[in-house]
């Protein structure tokens, strides 16, 4: 199995190839807003390397979200692009489970709340289950109330800190999730993998908030 994996939902914006589960190749920017610019080089660069190798891709893997509206959709495009045109199917992989297995890597082993930001105090965590939730965090309680060890990182953990002080609480610094750690996660599945593949035609970006348009700042547009 070989897998492009897409990873844009943050700040980061990352693609590599993996086969059977394990990271062949990345391409990494931390640098901010370059997500339209720097992805199809990078996928270039990886179809490039792939062909060299003599590697066939055979699915494409994507960060789903929650995260950022313009993130995922350049994401989204582009994947969706590539399966189309190398009639692969497409695999979606939600991006508080990458940050997870971002946290793992670094050592962390307890409660974990992956946190992206959503603005002021509000980030994107998981609650029950596992499942998605956007959360205004005022303290603890908004998240957990028990007593074990919990550590929380990402983008929107930082701001966080100021009112997560219980000894039991461990914020991770630069934790971000990356294109390399969706292998993480698809190696055990990646002979099933075309159970957890979606249709193209219908697939969306997992945004879990509605997207809201601010006003424009500039003069004489609304």
């Amino acid at each position: 199995m070989t897998i492009l994996c897409i990873e844009t939902s943050t700040s980061v914006c990352s693609a590599a190839i993996c086969k059977d589960g394990v990271p062949f190749k990345q391409c990494i920017s931390r640098e901010g807003s370059n997500h339209a610019r720097l992805l199809p080089r990078y996928i270039g660069e990886l179809l490039s390397f792939a062909r060299e190798q003599n590697l066939s891709i055979d699915a494409v893997a994507l960060s789903e979200g929650p995260g950022s509206y313009t993130g995922l959709r350049i994401g989204t495009s582009t994947a969706k692009g590539l399966c189309y045109g190398l009639n692969i199917p497409l695999i979606p992989i939600p991006t508080l489970e990458i940050l997870i297995a971002a946290a793992k890597e670094k050592g962390a082993d307890g409660i974990f709340f992956p946190m992206i930001d959503a603005r002021r105090m509000e980030v994107y965590t998981t609650g029950e289950e596992g499942k998605a939730r956007a959360v205004v965090v005022e303290n603890e309680a908004s998240l957990y109330d028990g007593d074990e060890e919990v550590y929380y990182f990402g983008d929107g953990a930082a701001k966080c800190q100021s009112v997560l002080k219980k000894p039991n609480w461990h914020f991770v610094p630069d934790v971000v999730p990356e294109s390399r750690h969706l292998a993480v996660i698809i190696g055990p599945m990646s002979v099933q993998y075309r159970k957890i593949t979606t249709d193209l035609a219908y697939y969306e970006p997992y945004y879990l908030k509605e997207f809201v348009a601010a006003p424009s700042h500039i003069k004489g547009l609304k």
